[in-house]
C-alpha cells in the first residue's frame, strides 16, 4: 500500500488500516453508517487504488459535506438519502454538473461499504427538470393535514417557506430574536436582502417556541436540541405530502418558495392594475373639465 493520506480525521479519530476499518463496518439492514472512521478508510482505499491526490482531496471534501448534512442523530445512509441530498445541493444552488459529481462521490464510499443498493446511478441532465409548481389550494391541504395530525413544526416550516422569500440553507437564522423583530437579513456574495416575517407567523412561530421552553436562539431544534437541518426540512414535508395525498416531490422548500415568489406577483400585478385604472380615472375626470373639445 502506498503513503495514507495525510489527515486528522473529521472527529480527531485515529485512522486505521483498510484492512481494520473493513472488519469495522457495522451496517443494518437498511442502512448504513458514515463515519469520520470509515471515511478515512474510504479516502486510503482511493489511495490505495493510485487515485490522484487532487481526487482524493475532492471526494474529501464532497463526503464530508454529506456527513456534515445528515441528520445529527444517527449519521446514516439509506435508501432514497442520495436523492434527497441531491435535490438539496439543487436549492443550495450548485449545478447539474457539480451535483452528479458529489453523487459519484457518495456512490464511490458506498461501494466501498459493500451498499451498493443505496446508490444513485442516474444522473442530472445538463438543464434541470422543471420545479413542480405547488398550488395555493394544495399549500392550505398540506396546512390543514399538519394540523389534524397535530405536527405542530412542519405545519410552521410550510407556512414559513410559503409566505417569505427564505432561501432554506438560512433556517438556522430563524431565532426567535429574529421572530421578535419581524425580519431577518441574509448576506449573499454581493448583496443583503431583508426577509421579513408576517405578523401572524410571527406569532405562532413565538407560541411555539415558547411552548418548547426556547427563549433565545433558533426556532427549529431537534429532539436532541440541535438546530434542525435541510435534509430533515425535506423529509419532514415530504412526509406531510403522503399524508395529505399530495404528490411528494411538491414537498419541498423550494416549492413553497416558488409559490410565495408566484403569490407575491400575482398582487402586485393586481397593484398595477388598480393604479393604471385610478390614473385612467383621473384623466378622463380631467378631460371633461380642460379637454380640447370640452
Amino acid at each position: 500500500m502506498r503513503g495514507r493520506v495525510q489527515r486528522s480525521g473529521a472527529a480527531g479519530i485515529p485512522q486505521k488500516s483498510v484492512k481494520t476499518i473493513e472488519m469495522r463496518m457495522p451496517r443494518s439492514r437498511n442502512a448504513v453508517p458514515l463515519t469520520p472512521e470509515t471515511i478515512g478508510g474510504y479516502l486510503e482505499h482511493l489511495q490505495a487504488k493510485g487515485r490522484a491526490q487532487g481526487t482524493i482531496d475532492s471526494y474529501s471534501r464532497k463526503i464530508k459535506r454529506l456527513y456534515r448534512e445528515l441528520p445529527e442523530d444517527g449519521k446514516m445512509i439509506r435508501q432514497g438519502t442520495l436523492r434527497v441530498w441531491r435535490e438539496e445541493l439543487s436549492q443550495a444552488g450548485c449545478t447539474p454538473a457539480a451535483i452528479n459529481q458529489f453523487i459519484v462521490a457518495a456512490n464511490g464510499y458506498l461501494e466501498y461499504m459493500g451498499a451498493r443498493e443505496f446508490q444513485v446511478v442516474d444522473k442530472l441532465d445538463a438543464v434541470p427538470d422543471p420545479q413542480p409548481e405547488l398550488t395555493r389550494g394544495e399549500y392550505l391541504r398540506l396546512l390543514s393535514t399538519a394540523r389534524s395530525l397535530g405536527r405542530e413544526q412542519v405545519y410552521l416550516l410550510v407556512k414559513l417557506f410559503g409566505n417569505t422569500d427564505l432561501p432554506v440553507q438560512e433556517l438556522g437564522h430563524v431565532t426567535v430574536e429574529a421572530v421578535r423583530a419581524g425580519m431577518l437579513s441574509v448576506s449573499y456574495s454581493c448583496s443583503k436582502e431583508i426577509i421579513r416575517f408576517p405578523g401572524c407567523l410571527c406569532r405562532e412561530l413565538l407560541d411555539y417556541a415558547r411552548s418548547r421552553g426556547i427563549h433565545t436562539g433558533p426556532v427549529f431544534l431537534t429532539r436532541n436540541g440541535k438546530p434542525i437541518d435541510r435534509t430533515n426540512v425535506t423529509v419532514s414535508i415530504r412526509r406531510l405530502c403522503r399524508a395529505a395525498q399530495l404528490p411528494e416531490e411538491k414537498g419541498s422548500p423550494r416549492c413553497l418558495r416558488k409559490l410565495y415568489q408566484a403569490t407575491r406577483e400575482g398582487i402586485e400585478r393586481n397593484i398595477t392594475l388598480l393604479v393604471e385604472q385610478a390614473q385612467d380615472r383621473l384623466m378622463e375626470e380631467e378631460q371633461l373639465q380642460v379637454g380640447w373639445d370640452g
